[in-house]
C-alpha cells in the first residue's frame, strides 16, 4: 500500500478489524519510511450494485455517496469517525439485502434507511440530512419534520 504522506510502498499492519459482517477489513497501517499511519479498506466485489434514479436512470452503487452525505450531516456533532462507519456500513448493508434479488435499489430506500439511521444516531443530523434530501424549501417544512422527529419514540 502506497504512503499518503512520503509515496512509500514499504509498510506495516499495525491492527486488523473486521466490518460489515466479515464482508470488508479495515486495516491500520505504519509506514516504514516515515512513521506516518493510515487506515485503508478491503472489500469483496460483488456484481454491480444499481442505483435506480428518480428519473429512472441507473447508475453504480457509490458508497462514496453515502460518506459524503453522512459526513456532512455530523458534521462538528459529537459522533465519533467509528460510529460514523459503522452507520454507513449499515445502511451499506441493509441496502446489499433490500437489493440482493436483482442487484438493483431505488435511491430513495437508500435515502430513507440513511435518515432512519441518522435519526436513531443524532437528531441535528437526521434534520440536516433531511432538508437536503427531501429539498427544503421554507421553514414550514423544516417545523412539519422536527414535529414529526419529536412524535417518534
Amino acid at each position: 500500500m502506497r504512503c499518503p504522506h512520503c509515496g512509500s510502498f514499504d509498510d506495516k499492519v499495525i491492527e486488523s478489524r473486521t466490518l460489515a459482517n466479515g464482508e470488508a477489513i479495515r486495516r491500520r497501517r505504519e509506514c516504514n519510511g516515515c512513521g506516518c499511519r493510515f487506515t485503508s479498506y478491503e472489500r469483496i466485489e460483488d456484481k454491480q450494485f444499481m442505483v435506480i434514479k428518480r428519473d429512472d436512470r441507473r447508475e453504480p452503487f457509490d458508497r462514496s455517496k453515502i460518506e459524503r452525505g453522512v459526513a456532512r450531516a455530523l458534521e462538528k456533532r459529537p459522533v465519533s469517525p467509528m460510529m460514523m462507519e459503522s452507520l454507513i456500513n449499515e445502511v451499506e448493508d441493509a441496502a446489499a439485502i433490500l437489493g440482493k434479488v436483482n442487484h438493483e435499489i431505488e435511491a430513495k430506500a437508500i435515502g430513507d434507511l440513511t435518515l432512519e439511521k441518522l435519526g436513531a444516531l443524532d437528531k441535528v443530523a437526521y434534520i440536516r440530512f433531511a432538508s437536503v434530501y427531501r429539498h427544503f424549501e421554507n421553514l414550514d417544512e423544516f417545523v412539519r419534520e422536527i414535529r414529526k422527529l419529536e412524535k417518534k419514540p
